[in-house]
């Protein structure tokens, strides 16, 4: 699931909708490389999905979270690893319009959502409506857990995508001054036997939208009533800088992506752990 912060987007209807077994065998078929098995191989190498699990798939109703609900359902089909899945979906506030748009989405795609409501857009135009995003973003996450945690579940799914998370890291080096990136998995300081997975953390969203828009899928944006038309502008520019970034160097996605995973400790001044702070002098 996306939260406020991330860059608002629509995906238009592309032609007629494709009837719901074409779109789902083009998971394994036709987007086999380029999707299933990056959302596989994420879920391999992190260890995101283990036996037993009950694990919270959250539905904004956006492309990345009902591409990421319908890989979860394919992967239930074929896994040989036993686990529950809960379709979850939070109504923050939608128009109308919105609402019916990812109740209809699901229905169609057949996928079993269970449609809560927070009242967390009005809660958030009164509190920070100048700066609404990152209110809105720790709100409906909390909103999220605590969903999870009602169900039983142990594990709950966002659809942050590769492209989240080198634009994450960027904002963070160029705008915060400092390296921070966003983690595949991280179990939760707030509820206890919690955890976030990101499956969708090899994907790109390029990707995401030739599959959503080629199986005649509307997507909402963000649906978000207090910022209206509003985006992360700063993401916007990351977004655009990475973009120019590859005409000359193809592969300063993949650069960006791994350099989180290759951070050499003996050439760095300082770095943070467990909230405290360190500097190579301690060790000089």
């Amino acid at each position: 699931m996306k939260l406020a912060g991330e860059v608002c987007e629509t995906i238009d209807l592309c032609g007629v909708r494709k009837p719901l077994s074409e779109i789902e065998r083009s998971l394994i078929k036709t987007y086999r490389k380029q999707l299933w098995s990056r959302f596989t191989k994420a879920i391999k190498d992190f260890k995101m999905v283990e036996e037993g699990d009950k694990i919270a798939v959250g539905i904004s109703g956006g492309k990345d979270s009902m591409l990421m609900a319908k890989l979860f359902q394919e992967l239930k089909k074929y896994s040989k690893v036993k686990f529950e899945i809960e379709f979850i979906a939070m109504d923050p506030g939608f128009n109308e319009t919105n609402k019916n748009l990812i109740i209809n989405n699901c229905e169609y795609l057949n996928i079993p959502i269970n449609l809560f409501e927070s009242g967390i857009f009005e809660v958030v135009e009164k509190l920070a409506s100048d700066y609404p995003c990152y209110l809105c973003a720790r709100m409906r996450r909390g909103a999220l857990y605590l969903k999870a945690k009602e169900l039983g579940c142990n594990k709950l799914a966002i659809g942050h995508h590769f492209d989240d998370v080198i634009e994450t890291t960027l904002l963070n080096v160029l705008y915060a001054g400092n390296f921070k990136t966003m983690r595949p998995k991280l179990k939760s300081t707030n509820f206890e036997g919690l955890e976030l997975i990101r499956p969708l953390y090899y994907v790109r969203e390029d990707d995401i939208k030739r599959y959503t828009i080629n199986s005649g899928i509307t997507a909402m944006n963000c649906g978000c009533i207090v910022a209206a038309e509003k985006t992360s502008s700063k993401r916007k520019e990351i977004k655009n800088l990475i973009k120019n970034l590859k005409k000359s160097f193809k592969d300063v996605d993949k650069s960006i992506f791994m350099s989180a995973q290759n951070v050499n400790m003996d050439s760095i001044i300082g770095w943070e752990k467990d909230g405290t702070k360190h500097s190579y002098l301690d060790f000089y």
